[in-house]
């Protein structure tokens, strides 16, 4: 195989080999099934509730606020329609924004067509909500707030502490999915007056098919599987021990890694060079999200007059992986519904290639892309009718 530059770690990481590790045992030697009553299904279980305190330590929570689920997705829609059902009497409106992920946007949209109304607020140029704005939208029947902590596309930071300042004044429970902030700013469920958080462990080092949900004592939520007594009967299902302990392991050494500030600083110094290489090197392109409050791992960038899917397919001949803001439905492109919302055009938003790093990238992928990428946008334009006719201007 040719060698891979993978820039495009806010879609999935590698998986930590002390993560692999850790798991390795629960697949072979102690395979058992934690629900059952014998002594060696017991010991599992013991591992299942350490693996829980180790969880929970990562996110400042106590352990008996720690749901595991399948992953973000599962998370998210735990929050959103488990608030909903539990609390209909109250009411059925709920607040949320325009450039959540998909499982929330599209859980609150299963909603609204069954009987629910749902506020979606607008961000600034930035991707930032407005807390006046937000407190502006809360109704009398209003029953929950979902932000997302960070944007998957652009990395922009939302003022959750603030948001969950307002929320808890109002009475109104709040979500917020922290998938893409895990592992890179520390996480402090208390501090951020958060009812519930979404996490999913593939997005820092750790196995792809689990998650953490934290539910914080007292909040009223409706189950949204049964058949189990699981999760103190919150999450039926036979427990997927070895991405359990695979999990807990990732939550540790993200804690560490979150320590290392040198460590940290090496990340945003990969991602500063590469943006100041690429405003160097091609006119012509915007960079999104929050110039300053944006997780460091983040770079999201428009080049005026070609589609991203073209440079994503080119990239991805010299072995560079990224992403595209754009996506394919229904047989057509659309853009990014996140960078419509911050106002840009449709043409430009086309243009969207998002770069994601991690401790595992070097200079050597930053050097890889500067070398292949203007390269790429000059043959790109010059196939361009929207250049061509740039250029009659």
């Amino acid at each position: 195989m040719a060698e891979i530059y993978y820039l495009d770690n806010n879609a999935t990481t590698r998986t930590d080999p002390a993560v692999i590790e850790a798991m390795a045992p629960y697949f072979g030697e102690k395979y058992f099934n934690a629900s059952s009553i014998y002594s060696s299904a017991q010991y599992v279980r013991k591992d299942i509730e350490a693996a829980r305190e180790e969880a929970a330590k990562f996110i400042n929570a106590d352990p008996k606020e720690v749901i595991f689920t399948s992953g973000g997705t599962e998370s998210d829609n735990f929050a959103i329609k488990g608030i909903a059902y539990a609390n209909s009497d109250k009411g059925r409106h709920i607040i949320t924004s325009k450039i959540e992920h998909p499982a929330v946007l599209e859980t609150c949209r299963y909603l609204e067509k069954n009987g629910w109304e749902i506020t979606y607020l607008n961000v600034d140029k930035y991707g930032m909500v407005s807390p006046d704005e937000l407190k502006k939208a809360i109704r009398k029947d209003t029953v929950l707030i979902s932000i997302m902590y960070a944007n998957n596309e652009i990395g922009t930071i939302e003022p959750i502490e603030e948001i969950g300042a307002i929320a808890r004044e109002a009475g109104i429970y709040f979500h917020t999915d922290a998938v893409q902030v895990a592992g890179k700013i520390p996480i402090d469920v208390k501090k951020l007056n958060v009812d519930m958080l979404s996490l999913a462990a593939h997005k820092f080092h750790g196995p792809k098919g689990i998650g953490l949900f934290y539910l914080k004592k007292g909040v009223r939520i409706h189950s949204i599987s049964q058949g189990g007594h699981q999760e103190r009967s919150k999450r039926s299902g036979t427990e997927n021990v070895p991405a359990i302990i695979g999990m807990a392991k990732a939550c540790e050494i993200a804690g560490e890694h979150l320590k290392d500030t040198a460590g940290m600083a090496e990340i945003k110094a990969l991602r500063d060079a590469l943006e100041k290489g690429l405003l160097e090197k091609i006119p012509d392109i915007i960079i999104n999200g929050h110039p300053e409050k944006r997780i460091d791992n983040t770079l999201n960038v428009c080049v005026k007059h070609i589609e991203g899917e073209a440079m994503l397919i080119h990239l991805d001949f010299d072995g560079i992986c990224v992403s595209s803001g754009s996506a394919c439905a229904s047989g057509s492109l659309e853009p990014s519904h996140v960078l419509l919302a911050l106002g840009l055009p449709h043409e430009i938003a086309h243009g969207s290639i998002r770069f994601s790093f991690s401790k595992y990238n070097t200079a050597a992928d930053v050097k890889k892309v500067l070398e292949v990428m203007p390269g790429i946008v000059e043959k790109l334009r010059k196939m361009s009718p929207m250049w061509n006719e740039r250029d009659k201007k």
